[in-house]
């Protein structure tokens, strides 16, 4: 073989290792973001709240309101003030907190509605300041004392302490309603 053959070949043997190189770092960066991604490394979530976790529905609690019609689906977008043994000051916080977060919402008020969750039967007294708020009963098990958002399949999406029942509810809510392409 001559000179200049050698040297082609050698030049062609380094442009393959190259791209074989080039290939392998580029994988091997995307499996590492991936991974890091996935542990909440580098990249997180921008919800305020919690993910309702285990996987809850509107079914699975058998809740009713006051005129007994059994709630099956969220239809709409629900904001939930869940206070199983009846409703305190903080739980009211939370409930006016709703409504001005509700008139915040401006053109996508319409697509929300809210309630108010409580083992009791009888109506709390705070509902008679806000009379479009649900009350709904049922078994509450499993649900912590909370802000809760329901999507209109019906599925518990994220959980907020009855303090944060504010500008972080406001925030998450307005990004699903942007994004979603149901209710």
């Amino acid at each position: 073989m001559t000179d200049d053959a050698q040297n082609a070949q050698q030049k062609n043997r380094r442009m393959l290792l190259g791209m074989f190189a080039i290939a392998f770092v580029t994988l091997g960066a995307a499996y590492v973001l991936f991974y890091t991604a996935r542990t909440g490394g580098v990249w997180g979530t921008t919800n305020q709240g919690t993910f309702v976790d285990p996987h809850r529905t509107v079914a699975e609690l058998g809740l009713t309101d006051d005129r007994g019609q059994v709630l099956t689906e969220g239809g709409t977008w629900w904001l939930w003030v869940v206070a199983p043994d009846g409703c305190d000051a903080e739980c009211e916080t939370a409930v006016h907190q709703l409504r001005q977060l509700h008139v915040l919402l401006n053109k996508d008020a319409d697509r929300v509605q809210r309630g108010l969750l409580t083992r009791s039967v009888e109506s709390p007294s705070v509902l008679d300041e806000y009379p479009r708020v649900v009350h709904l009963t049922g078994s509450l098990t499993g649900l912590d004392e909370g802000v809760y958002i329901v999507d209109p399949i019906g599925n518990l999406v994220l959980f907020y302490p009855l303090a944060d029942a504010g500008k972080p509810v406001l925030e998450d809510l307005k990004k699903l309603l942007k994004l979603s392409q149901i209710g």
